[in-house]
């Protein structure tokens, strides 16, 4: 199955030509490319095809617009690849953690999605501004939560450490394949399968790999309980 054919049409854009849409999609590119401190409104502009004096009538500044810009490509991710991956709550808990996976690796692999949105994210991560904070805690934090309330159902005998690395884990197998994805088509260059840009493919791997883990944990913790239980 080809990306193309793997994702949705991606989310209603701005009225085209419109000023403030250019502005921030510009900006996007620019603040991937040179870091929010780098970028000049000058640059800006003139890739946006706009006046200098536009940033100040609709952003106010610099900062105003960068925060804008970080959370336009925000908001594209949490509407365009929610958490549950469209999953139903009354379905099997493994299904719902193959759901957040598929999910979370459609953001990263989706050839729809405008590029500087993850290089903007990673670079906030690695240059962090007040913008980070939103991040946080209207996005990572709540899909951090989410996955951990699924990790803890299935493993009901997790103490928090463990229910936390398991969470952790699982997004580190998804993260791996956009930070490394230009080792990966080298690394895996004679494969044919469509690995390791082939949505199910990987969805199906991370999540049996992550499911046996939890799985494998989970009757750690519940024979340890048993036997400290007969300890007593």
């Amino acid at each position: 199955m080809s990306l193309e054919q793997s994702f949705k049409s991606p989310i209603a854009a701005d009225v085209p030509g419109d000023t403030r849409t250019r502005l921030i999609e510009a900006a996007g590119e620019v603040f991937a490319e040179a870091g929010f401190n780098q970028a000049t409104i000058r640059d800006i502009c003139a890739r946006a095809g706009a006046n200098i004096a536009a940033v100040n009538y609709h952003f106010r500044d610099k900062e105003t617009l960068y925060g804008e810009t970080v959370a336009h490509a925000h908001r594209y991710s949490m509407e365009q690849y929610p958490m549950d991956g469209g999953v139903a709550t009354t379905a099997p808990v493994e299904h719902r953690i193959e759901g957040f996976i598929r999910s979370f690796l459609a953001k990263i692999l989706d050839p729809n999605r405008p590029t500087w949105h993850g290089r903007i994210m990673s670079r906030e991560m690695q240059e962090p501004t007040l913008s980070l904070d939103m991040i946080v805690e209207t996005g990572v934090r709540p899909n951090f939560h989410y996955l951990c309330s699924l990790i803890r159902e299935m493993g009901p005998h997790l103490n928090p450490v463990e229910v936390e690395g398991s969470g952790a884990s699982v997004i580190g197998q998804i993260l791996h394949y956009f930070h490394c994805r230009r080792v990966i088509g080298r690394l895996y260059r004679d494969r044919t399968d469509g690995f390791p840009y082939d949505l199910e493919l990987l969805t199906g791997h991370i999540t049996a790999f992550s499911l046996a883990a939890i799985r494998g944990l989970e009757q750690a913790a519940k024979a340890r309980a048993s036997s400290q239980g007969g300890r007593r």
